[in-house]
Order: C-alpha cells, then structure tokens, then sequence
C-alpha cells in the first residue's frame, strides 16, 4: 500500500528540494551546505536501510558451514566405532561407545555455540550499522541547532544596543522567521531518516535510539517553534510578518 510505509526516496526528495530553498532564499549560509550534506547522508541510509532489511547471506552461509562440518566431523568418529557381532546382533564395546560419546558431545556443544555466535552475529552487523547513521544524524541534528542558536528575535529590536561580541548579520523579520521555519524543517525530516531505519531494522534496541533521535528532533524544533512565536506575537515584528 503506498501509504502504509514511509518511504525513503520521498524523504530524500524533500531534503533535496529544502536545500535548494535555502540557497535561493539564504545564498550564503551555511545552513544550506548542512542541508546538502544531509541529503548525502539519506542516500547512504536509504541504501544501508534496504541492505539492513536483507538477509546477510554471507553469514547464514557460514551458519550452514558450521553445521556441514559439525555432521562431518560427527561422522568421523562415528566411522571409529567397533561392533562385534554377538547372537546375531551388533554390540559395540562400552570402551569405545564411551571414545565416542565424548567427542560427539564436544561436537554438538561446538556445533551448537558457533551457530549461536553467527545467528547473532548478523544481528550484531545490522544493528551496529543502523547505529552508527542514527550518531550521523544525532550529529546533523545538533548542528542544525548550533546554527540557528544566535538567531535570537530580540537581537532585531532596537531596545537592546548589540555588545562588541553580538552575532552580526542582516536580516530582516520575515528571513529570520523564513530561516528557523528551514531549521524546523530540517530535523522534522532527521527525524524521518530515523524512522526509515528503524522501520527497516525492526531491532528493539535501533527502535529505541530512533525513537530517542525523533524526540532530540522534536524538542529542538519546538525549542525553535517559541522563537518563531515570539516574533508573531511581538509589535516589533508584525510589520515583518512574511
């Protein structure tokens, strides 16, 4: 159903069309290279996402070699058993029953622990990977934050003269709003990133960092929606409104 799934190229799409908003509304901003360098970091989890949702058949490969060479290895010493033949009937020595118990036992518990260690070793390789995009975009997420940090409301009116360290920059009301309305934006759709990987993955622990990425994200957009409020709401800015 094509509403029932979120879609990673749609997300790209829009990260693509945000970046090039800020470039022609803010030409000289660094906001805009984030941007860029955010949609690079969606191609590449849109394609670990699809690769993580895959079966790694490399490591169920050697999962089925372990067990190939458990039963081998199994055989083998069962070719060391010695029956002789009593009444009509097989019997083997207690001796060499008990030579050979002891190594299948080996067997089965090394058998039974390498398949254990590979059953979780894909686990393991999908979850790392899913992590370690989730730190990119936690990144990213923080960054877009630093930028918007100095881009107070208040520092446009006139009440309060700037200091010999106060950010300096020109713009009008209506760009400032303009500009934290793109940083809104911009960790809505990290938040979408995170969720695609967590919807591929379906890992307990990638479902809890994206979900804690979601609500980083969140909080810095609404920490960023106060400011836009305050200048809707301020006499200083209405005249500014865009």
């Amino acid at each position: 159903m094509p509403y029932s799934e979120l879609r990673a190229e749609h997300v790209i799409a829009a990260i693509d069309t945000l970046a090039l908003r800020i470039r022609e509304r803010f030409p000289t901003a660094g906001l805009g290279g984030v941007c860029v360098e955010l949609g690079e970091v969606a191609r590449s989890c849109a394609a670990e996402a699809d690769r993580i949702a895959r079966p790694q058949l490399w490591i169920r490969a050697s999962v089925v070699s372990v067990w190939t060479a458990g039963a081998v290895a199994a055989f083998w010493v069962l070719r060391g058993l010695h029956f002789d033949e009593i009444d009509g009937e097989a019997m083997t020595e207690a001796f060499t029953l008990v030579q050979f118990l002891d190594p299948a036992m080996n067997i089965a518990v090394l058998v039974g622990l390498g398949v254990i260690a590979l059953g979780q070793l894909e686990e393991r390789w999908k979850r790392a990977r899913a992590l370690d995009y989730l730190h990119k975009l936690r990144s990213i997420a923080h960054i877009v934050d630093m930028h918007q940090l100095t881009k107070d409301p208040y520092r446009l009116s006139d009440e309060l003269a700037p200091t010999a360290h106060s950010p300096r920059y020109e713009m009008t009301p209506a760009l400032m709003e303009r500009y934290l309305d793109y940083c809104t934006e911009m960790l809505s759709l990290t938040g979408k990133l995170a969720a695609v990987l967590a919807e591929k993955s379906g890992d307990p622990e990638v479902n809890q960092s994206a979900h804690e990425l979601e609500m980083l994200a969140t909080g810095l957009a609404r920490k960023i929606w106060q400011k836009i409020m305050t200048m809707g709401r301020s006499p200083v800015f209405v005249d500014g409104v865009d």
